[in-house]
């Protein structure tokens, strides 16, 4: 199957980071890493070469191009993020698909909201560059995304056992 060939890859160069990360993170920090360079990829694409500086106009609603390229790299990025999670990151979890699904997508947007709060504050308030203040906002995401991931969003249900 796919999944398994895709996570013995990623398992292959785990081991020289076994000793600062647990093989869980490692396949987070892969899959995650690998999704955002889709999105962007998908953006760049789209905003140079499909949508090329025009507005989208739909009749009823118009995007700018870099919107427009957003609206697409979302459209790939999301499912292909959620279903790496599901099958190559948190396999044990006990969720049932449509939950998670659910749960993916509303950290997903939660994790949007803060990262474009924490640009503002950084950039606005702190008067950090902003680059550095995009750096900054991101690993705080990076990390609250994958405790509300393993511990909300795929996490293992306990069971009792008598």
């Amino acid at each position: 199957m796919l999944t398994n060939k895709l996570t013995n890859l990623i398992d292959f160069f785990y081991p020289p980071f076994r000793r600062w990360m647990p093989l869980q993170t490692f396949r987070y920090a892969a899959c995650g890493s690998a999704n955002t360079l889709l999105g962007y990829l998908v953006y760049t694409v789209g905003l140079k070469y499909i949508f090329t500086g025009k507005s989208v106009d739909l009749g009823f609603l118009s995007f700018e191009s870099y919107v427009a390229a957003l609206i697409v790299s979302f459209m790939v990025s999301f499912p292909v993020g959620f279903l790496l999670m599901r099958f190559v990151v948190f396999i044990d979890s006990t969720i049932r698909a449509r939950q998670q699904l659910f749960r993916y997508f509303f950290v997903f947007i939660s994790n949007l909201f803060l990262n474009w709060l924490l640009l503002k504050a950084l950039v606005k308030k702190l008067y950090i560059n902003g680059y550095v203040a995009q750096a900054i906002a991101t690993a705080i995401v990076i990390v609250i995304s994958y405790l509300a991931q393993r511990h909300y969003t795929f996490k293992v249900e306990q069971t009792e056992i008598d």
